[in-house]
């Protein structure tokens, strides 16, 4: 339990870098993976399509030269049409995985929508469709030498409590626990790592100012407004228990990546240092945490 710090890496979401159009103004690969290694930074995520190269050798170079090793990545894809396979899509990604020598595919169950402010419900056939390609997928990315897992993300087809327990109940997959996104949907994140701990293997960690969470919950704003209003803090510095689901993480024997994602809009390039100070108080909270594990 004392080797957390060469598990901890970063995300470009955390410098305001998000596949959804309009999101806000976007830093460049360069700086973003060089301010990575400023403070720490293990690894890092690649990021949404567009971020780094496109092709598989030229994306394990890019992170080669800046000197960080390679996580995968978020891949949200369609999986509850059942006219729809997904699967040329996800072995598109898994190439730059391999390549890059990426373990770790974090799909998301895409609404087909652009953004996350709004999902369609669904009906029993779509859910069995999902679930099928949940594990379809998993086997695929096995068999390419990558985990599999699913992401709870707020606007997706898998946001809240029940779809949780669909997926848990439905299929075979790992999930990847996003602290923050469980939150907002209206999953303790606590108490699916302490009663699911054996299905997580991958982990996102973000805070949340819960007063923002719950506006969004009710529909008063919107996902992305409450994004931008600061919805998500440093660690520490919001309401989820961190350390609690640090420690139940780390105690179950889980040897998995902590991925620090401060989801961030910026509506111009920051005059000061920007996100950098809030990734470098995430990564003293963390460290704070593991150091009271040893």
């Amino acid at each position: 339990m004392t080797d957390i710090a060469t598990r901890i890496a970063g995300a470009p979401i955390s410098w305001g870098v998000c596949e959804v159009p309009g999101w806000g103004w976007q830093y460049d690969a360069e700086t973003v993976l060089a301010e990575m290694r400023t403070v720490g930074l293990a690894a890092t995520e690649f990021g949404p399509d567009g971020f780094l190269p496109d092709d598989p050798s030229e994306k394990a170079k890019t992170l080669a030269d800046a000197g960080l090793r390679a996580v995968g990545g978020f891949v949200p894809v369609v999986l509850h049409d059942p006219s729809f396979d997904p699967t040329a899509d996800v072995l598109r990604a898994l190439e730059g995985f391999v390549a890059a020598g990426a373990g770790t595919l974090v799909l998301a169950a895409a609404t087909g929508q652009e953004g996350y402010d709004d999902r369609p419900v669904l009906d029993g056939s779509g859910w069995n469709a999902l679930l099928r390609r949940l594990d379809e997928l998993s086997a695929l990315a096995a068999s390419r030498g990558v985990l599999a897992t699913l992401h709870p993300h707020v606007g997706t087809m898998v946001e809240g409590s029940d779809d949780v327990s669909r997926v848990l109940n439905g299929s075979s997959i790992g999930l990847t626990l996003d602290t923050g996104h469980l939150l907002i949907g209206g999953v303790d994140p606590v108490a699916l790592a302490v009663e699911h701990v054996s299905r997580i293997r991958h982990t996102h960690l973000k805070d949340v100012d819960a007063a923002w969470a719950a506006r969004v919950q009710s529909g008063e704003v919107t996902y992305t407004d409450a994004v931008r209003a600061g919805l998500y803090r440093p660690l520490g510095a919001g309401d989820i228990d961190i350390t609690t689901i640090v420690s139940t993480l780390e105690k179950s024997g889980y040897d998995g990546w902590y991925v620090l994602e401060q989801d961030t809009i910026l509506p111009s390039r920051p005059a000061d240092e920007g996100p950098l100070a809030d990734v470098r108080a995430s990564i003293a909270h963390l460290q704070s945490i593991a150091d009271g594990l040893r």
